[in-house]
Order: structure tokens, then C-alpha cells, then sequence
């Protein structure tokens, strides 16, 4: 049987990183990694072939090649998965689609010949006996969580490494909370599974005998869910791990921000080379926290918090949303002051989205108020709810709030916020690379001589030499962002202004 892995193209968002990716010359941010995982548990005599379309074009020839295509993609991603599924039909070839877009929506996608849905571990073998047997279904689905402990390793082999700009393992599956816009427990559960440190060992052990040597994203959804297991086995065999191999990559995940709570858990996992969380923040207003379900983030002080997080060495990216229920037009200025107050750089805000399968979902629909299409991107300005507060209101604070906080002077003010707050690590943690040089030879010409933020740039540079000099990478990898982020912001804020025109 010969196989084609197809992972669709990220349309041009916030987390797609291309405008950054070019000053290191990189074609994507983060590998397939369901996909790869896949490829380990199909039979050896398969031959198999991944394509991502973020990296290189599906050829006609991969085309001829190939009798099966196996296809997996997220809710922002549909727009190419759909193409990629009429080239395949077209071609006679037969379909098999999986991951959280059809899990949650496979109706929707009338033309693939097989869905199997759900974790793989599950759902799979059971489509490779019957396609064996030539007996197979339409639709292959479970509400059964399996033990990550017997998940294969990914088959790296499948990959060139040298087009990304990071890798990707996960340790665990599942998050123990309830936010009612969240499709994770709907996909995963609220009960966490986790790997062994044995297994997670022998998967950056594999990534290393293929070459890599740089940053490794740590998938999960709440990286810190099963503290006690981080603290007394994961984190100090990773320590252990970086110590015995002279290793001094860093590692980036996400997690709650009760984070800060733990500052023995911090410190391991600075020690262990974490060196960045993504955070859902979502509002500093307790009553829509409490109305979705957000409880842990109630009745702390978030901005000290955050504070002591990026004080352990630990960067914060974080995620907010406008648009719930009890906002009102005072919600803007409220997240404008507190992301610039907290140093988080990276703020990805979205309006919200009622994505299939979640609490919300379900009462949007319940209530009438529930829009026919998400573009599963909820940072280009639009939503698949009728909002309590004036959709132009909500669409218009929204990309003021957006134009704000990513002018040039705004930004680097969060730049500067971060450093100030920032513990960097007493040794540079990680050997410059010739891409990194490459990274800042470019940034000082496009940032620093054409870019209308030059003179932020440079005084950001100066005062970091001055006063930060370890965090260096990290301001200049900050700035890199911000052009991205910028070229972002204009495109969806200007589409947005149109599709408001029409």
C-alpha cells in the first residue's frame, strides 16, 4: 500500500509565524505530529509519504503515486483540507480523514471515503483490519480514552527536519478543568493520561539521532496537570537528561496560570530548560471568567502572577478573548491596560468563537444565537455567535484593541516590561546558531533601517545590551514576532473593514 500523509496549509494567522519564519528561513513552525504518530502504528510494509503543504506543494506526481491518503487537520486549516480532499478524489484516490476538524464536523465533508475519529490508538486498528479484510466503514469513532503509555514514538524519519522552525512531543492528554468555550475535554477528557519519563526520554533521544537540536514544543494542553508526577519523576529526568548530553535547547508548553502558585515547579522547570508557557488568560473580568466556567483564574492577582512566572525565567505568552456575555464596551481599554501592564508580548486576543462539541456550542444553538460558519481563526475579527453587545460595536473594539497594542510604541513597551521582569539564565541557554546570527543580521536591516519601528527597535537593543545582555535572543526573537504579528493584524483588521463595508 502506498501512502500519502496529508497535513493541510495554516492559512496566514496569528500562530502561523511566516513572516518571522523568513528571517531564519524556516517553512513552518511545528511538524504534523498526529500524523507522524500515525505513521508509526500502520503495517511496516506500507510505504509512506508525508506531505505538509506548509512546507512543499502536493504534486501531481505524489498523486500517481499514491493509493490511500490519510489526512488530518485542525478547524483552521479546513479551508486547504477541503482542496486537499477534491485533488485526492479527483485523483481517484481513496480518503481517510481524521483529527480534531472531522471529529467534531465530519458531516461536513461529504466526500471522504473513511472517517476515523477520536484517538487513533482507538479507532484505527480497527480500520486497518477491516480495510485488510476489504470490509472497511464509513465511520470509525469512540468515546474511549486510551493509555498514552503504550502511544508509539513518531516516526521522524518521515520529516526534514531543517524546514521547522521547532519540534513537538506530548506528554499528556486531557485537562482537568471546564471552560465552556473549550474543545480540548470534548476531544481528550477531563482525566489526565501521561507518558513515562521513559517514553519521553526515548522521544528526544530519537529527534536527536536525526540531527535536531533546538527548541522542542511540549503539546499538551495543561502541562502542569499532573504536578506531582512533574516534580517527582518528568522534570528531574529531563534535568538529568540536558545535564548528561550537554544539552542547552529549550522547551516551550502550555499550562494554567496557577503555575504561579508553585514556585518550586517553576524553578524545576526553568531547570529543565522551559524557558516559555502559553497561558489562557482570556479577560481580567471575574464575572465572564465565572460565567465560563474559568474558576481558577478568579480571585488572584493575574498581573502578579504573571509577574512571578516571568520572574522564575519563564516567558508568558497569553491568550484573551472579548465578546462574552457580560461585556460591554469598557471590556476593550480593561485588556488593552492589562496586557500592557503584565509585559505578555505575545497576546493572542480573539473574539470568541463557539467551537463544536463545547458547552457553548451547545447553548448558542440552544438559544438561537448560534451563526452557520467558524473559520476556526479567532483572531481575524469575526464570530459564529450573535453577541449580547453590538456585533459592530464588539467588531470595532475589537480591531482598535488590535491596532493598539501592536503599533511599533505599544509592543516594545511590552518588551521592555518583560525584561524588566525578566530573570534570564545565567549562561546563555543555547549555543548561537548560524540561523540565529542569520535572524539578526536581518532583523537590524528590515527592523532597524526600513521598518517604521526602527526607533523602538534600536533603543530596545541598546537598552537590553545595557541591562539584559543575556536575554538578547529573546528581544530580538520578540521583535522578529512583532513585524509578523503587525503584518497579521493588518491583513485580517483590513479584510474585516471591508467585510464591514459590504
Amino acid at each position: 500500500m502506498k501512502l500519502l500523509l496529508l497535513y493541510p496549509e495554516f492559512p496566514d494567522t496569528f500562530w502561523s509565524f511566516k513572516h518571522a519564519l523568513k528571517f531564519i528561513r524556516k517553512k513552518a513552525s511545528l511538524p504534523p505530529l498526529g500524523l507522524l504518530t500515525i505513521a508509526s502504528m500502520l503495517p511496516e510494509d506500507w510505504e509512506k509519504r508525508l506531505i505538509d503543504l506548509n512546507v512543499r506543494p502536493l504534486r501531481q506526481a505524489d498523486l500517481r503515486w499514491a493509493d490511500i491518503a490519510f489526512i488530518s487537520s485542525m478547524a483552521i486549516q479546513q479551508v486547504s483540507a477541503k482542496a486537499v480532499i477534491a485533488r485526492c478524489k479527483h485523483a481517484g484516490i481513496t480518503v481517510v480523514a481524521g483529527g480534531p476538524l472531522f471529529t467534531t464536523g465530519h458531516e461536513n465533508f461529504p466526500d471522504v471515503d473513511h472517517f476515523v475519529l477520536n484517538e487513533a490508538e482507538v479507532t484505527l486498528p480497527p480500520f486497518l483490519e477491516d480495510l485488510k479484510n476489504e470490509v472497511p466503514r464509513k465511520l470509525y469513532t469512540s468515546r474511549e480514552f486510551p493509555d498514552v503509555r503504550h502511544t508509539p514514538p513518531p516516526d521522524w524519519k518521515l520529516l526534514d527536519l531543517r524546514k521547522y522552525a521547532s519540534m513537538a512531543i506530548q506528554f499528556s492528554r486531557g485537562c482537568p478543568y471546564r471552560c465552556d468555550f473549550c474543545n480540548v475535554t470534548a476531544l481528550f477528557g477531563h482525566r489526565i493520561r501521561t507518558k513515562t519519563s521513559a517514553q519521553i526520554i526515548a522521544e528526544l533521544d530519537a529527534l536527536r539521532r536525526q540531527g535536531w537540536r533546538d527548541s522542542v514544543f511540549f503539546v499538551d494542553d495543561n502541562f502542569i496537570a499532573h504536578r506531582s508526577y512533574l516534580k517527582r519523576d518528568l522534570l528531574p529526568a529531563l534535568i538529568e537528561w540536558r545535564a548528561a548530553n550537554d544539552l542547552t535547547n529549550k522547551f516551550y508548553t502550555e499550562c494554567s496560570i496557577n503555575l504561579a502558585d508553585d514556585a518550586e515547579l517553576m524553578e524545576l522547570m526553568a531547570q529543565a530548560g522551559f524557558s516559555q508557557v502559553f497561558i489562557g488568560i482570556e479577560t481580567p473580568d471575574d464575572t465572564a471568567l465565572e460565567a465560563c466556567g474559568k474558576r481558577h483564574n478568579t480571585s488572584r492577582d493575574m498581573l502578579e502572577n504573571i509577574r512571578r512566572i516571568q520572574q522564575a525565567g519563564i516567558e508568558v505568552q497569553g491568550g484573551f478573548i472579548v465578546g462574552f456575555d457580560s461585556d460591554n464596551p469598557s471590556i476593550f481599554q480593561k485588556q488593552i491596560e492589562f496586557i500592557q501592564k503584565s509585559g505578555i508580548v505575545t497576546a493572542m486576543v480573539g473574539i470568541l468563537q463557539a467551537l463544536p462539541g463545547t458547552k457553548l456550542y451547545e447553548r448558542m444553538k440552544a438559544e438561537g444565537r448560534l451563526l452557520p460558519h467558524s473559520s476556526g481563526d479567532n483572531t481575524d475579527s469575526n464570530t459564529n455567535i450573535i453577541p449580547k453587545m453590538n456585533p459592530e460595536i464588539l467588531r470595532k473594539g475589537y480591531r482598535d484593541m488590535m491596532n493598539h497594542l501592536y503599533t511599533p510604541k505599544h509592543y516594545y513597551q511590552r518588551i521592555h516590561t518583560l525584561l524588566r521582569q525578566y530573570r534570564a539564565p545565567t549562561k546563555l541557554r543555547g549555543r548561537i546558531r548560524m540561523n540565529q546570527i542569520m535572524a539578526f543580521a536581518r532583523s537590524t536591516v528590515l527592523l532597524g533601517v526600513i521598518g517604521k519601528e526602527r526607533v523602538h527597535y534600536w533603543k530596545m537593543l541598546l537598552w537590553t545590551l545595557c541591562n539584559q545582555q543575556r536575554a538578547l535572543p529573546l528581544a530580538v526573537t520578540l521583535a522578529i514576532y512583532g513585524h509578523h504579528f503587525r503584518k497579521v493584524c493588518r491583513l485580517h483588521l483590513k479584510e474585516a473593514g471591508r467585510n464591514t463595508a459590504e
